[in-house]
C-alpha cells in the first residue's frame, strides 16, 4: 500500500488572505449545493411541469429518478477534472468547474415546460443535470485540495468550510422555498417563482469566476512533481483508498439528501404545507453553516476520525426512535426538530469529513481520489437516496422508510472508519 507523501507546513495565512482563499474554494462549492437543493425543494412542481403523468407518485418518480441520473455523470468528470488538478493544479481545474457550471445553471433558467415542448423538455432537463454533475464531478476533490494545501497546519478547520459554504447555500434556498411557496399562488410558482433562484444561481457564478482568478496555486502543489497518470496510479496502487473513502463519504451524503427530501417528504408523506419542509431545513442550515468550521477546527485538536464515528454511532441508535416520533405526531414542531437533530449529527460527521479524506490520498493523485471516491458515493448513497425512499414508501406504505434508510448508511459508515483507522493510521 502506498504512503502518503509528507510535506513542509506552508507559511500562516494573513486573516484577509486567508478567507479570500476559503470564498474561491468555497463559491463553488455553494453554488452546486444551491442548485442541487432548488432542484430537490421543487422536486413537486418541477415534477408537475417537466414530467407530468397521470399517477402524481409517478410524476414525481421520474422527476427524481432524472436528479438520481444526473449523478452518473459526476464520476465522469471527477475522472477529467480531478485529474487535470492533478496535473495542471487546483486553480485551472477550479476555473473550469465552475465555468461549466454556470452553463447547467443557465439551461434550468431558460427551460420551456413540457406543455410548451412536449417530450423536449424532460430530456433538456436531463442533459441540463448531466452538465451539472459533469461540471461538479472535480469540483469538491479539487477545491479541498486546494484549502488543506494552503492551511497545512488547519486543515480540518480550513477544509470544512466546504461544509460551511453548503450550509449558507442551504439557507439561501430554504429561505426562497418559504417566501415562493407562503408568497405566491401555484400558478405563480409553477409559471415563473421557481426559475427566480436559478437567476441568483447564475448571478453568483461570475463572482466565484473571479475570485478563483486572482488567487495564487497551493505551495504543496508547486513542491511536488505531478504525475502524468494520476487515474492509473490511483486505482493500480491506492485502489483500497479508493475504498474506503467511499465507505466514509455514505454518511455525510445520506444525511445530506435525506434533509434535502423533506420538504418533498412532508407535502407527499405527512400531508403537511410544502413550507413546513423549508422551514425545518432552514433550521438544519443554519446548524451546517456555523457549527462546520468548529468541528474543523476541533479535528485538528482531537482528531477527525473519532468526532466521526462518534456522530455515526448517533445516527445508528437514534435514528428509529426520531422517526417514529416523527411519523406518530406530524407537525411543525417535530418536523423541525427531526431536521435539526439530524443536521446536528450531519455537522458532526462532515465538518471532519473534507480533511479526513484528504490524508487518505498522498498529493501526486489527492484531487483524483478526494474526486473519483466523493462522486461514486453520492450518486449511489446521496443522489438517489430520495428515488430509494420514495419508491420504498411506495411499495410497503411505511413512511419509516427514511430511518430505515440513515441506519443502514450509518453502518456501512461505521465500517469504512474502522477500516481506515486500522490500515491508513487516521486519527
Amino acid at each position: 500500500m502506498s504512503t502518503t507523501s509528507t510535506t513542509v507546513p506552508a507559511p500562516a495565512q494573513k486573516p484577509a488572505h486567508m478567507y479570500q482563499l476559503i470564498a474561491a474554494a468555497s463559491i463553488g462549492n455553494a453554488l452546486e449545493w444551491f442548485d442541487l437543493l432548488i432542484y430537490g425543494y421543487f422536486a413537486v412542481t418541477i415534477s408537475r411541469l417537466f414530467f407530468p403523468a397521470a399517477n402524481e407518485t409517478v410524476s414525481l418518480l421520474l422527476a427524481l429518478g432524472t436528479f438520481g441520473i444526473s449523478y452518473l455523470a459526476r464520476p465522469v468528470g471527477a475522472i477529467f477534472l480531478g485529474a487535470y488538478a492533478d496535473r495542471a493544479g487546483r486553480k485551472a481545474s477550479l476555473l473550469l468547474s465552475i465555468f461549466l457550471m454556470m452553463i447547467g445553471t443557465f439551461l434550468m433558467l431558460i427551460m420551456p415546460s413540457y406543455a410548451s415542448i412536449g417530450i423536449l423538455a424532460p430530456i433538456s432537463v436531463l442533459l441540463a443535470r448531466l452538465m451539472q454533475g459533469f461540471s461538479v464531478g472535480g469540483e469538491f476533490g479539487s477545491a479541498t485540495a486546494f484549502l488543506v494545501e494552503h492551511g497545512s497546519e488547519r486543515k480540518g478547520y480550513f477544509a470544512s468550510w466546504q461544509w460551511a459554504s453548503q450550509g449558507l447555500a442551504a439557507l439561501v434556498a430554504s429561505a426562497f422555498g418559504v417566501a415562493l411557496t407562503t408568497l405566491l399562488t401555484r400558478q405563480q410558482l409553477e409559471s415563473w417563482g421557481w426559475r427566480t433562484p436559478y437567476l441568483l444561481g447564475l448571478l453568483i457564478g461570475p463572482v466565484g469566476l473571479y475570485i478563483r482568478r486572482r488567487v495564487a496555486e497551493t505551495p504543496e502543489f508547486l513542491r511536488i512533481k505531478p504525475t502524468r497518470t494520476p487515474v492509473r496510479d490511483l486505482l493500480v496502487t491506492q485502489w483500497d483508498r479508493v475504498l474506503l473513502a467511499i465507505g466514509a463519504v455514505v454518511v455525510s451524503t445520506s444525511s445530506n439528501y435525506l434533509i434535502l427530501y423533506m420538504p418533498t417528504y412532508a407535502a407527499k408523506s405527512l400531508h403537511l404545507p410544502q413550507s413546513t419542509g423549508f422551514v425545518a431545513t432552514l433550521v438544519g442550515a443554519f446548524i451546517l453553516t456555523f457549527g462546520a468550521p468548529m468541528i474543523g477546527h476541533w479535528s485538528d485538536t482531537f482528531g477527525r476520525s473519532r468526532i466521526m464515528m462518534a456522530a455515526t454511532l448517533l445516527f445508528l441508535v437514534s435514528s428509529y426512535p426520531v422517526f417514529r416520533i416523527l411519523t406518530a405526531h406530524a407537525s411543525m414542531a417535530t418536523i423541525v426538530l427531526t431536521v435539526a437533530w439530524m443536521s446536528l449529527l450531519k455537522t458532526g460527521y462532515s465538518g471532519a469529513l473534507p480533511a479526513f479524506l484528504a490524508e487518505c490520498f498522498p498529493a501526486q493523485t489527492r484531487a483524483t481520489g478526494m474526486s473519483l471516491s466523493y462522486n461514486i458515493g453520492v450518486p449511489i448513497f446521496g443522489g438517489f437516496a430520495p428515488f430509494y425512499i420514495t419508491w420504498f414508501i411506495a411499495l410497503t406504505g411505511s413512511k419509516m422508510a427514511p430511518g430505515f434508510y440513515m441506519i443502514f448508511s450509518a453502518l456501512l459508515g461505521l465500517v469504512a472508519l474502522l477500516i481506515a483507522r486500522a490500515r491508513l493510521h487516521l486519527q
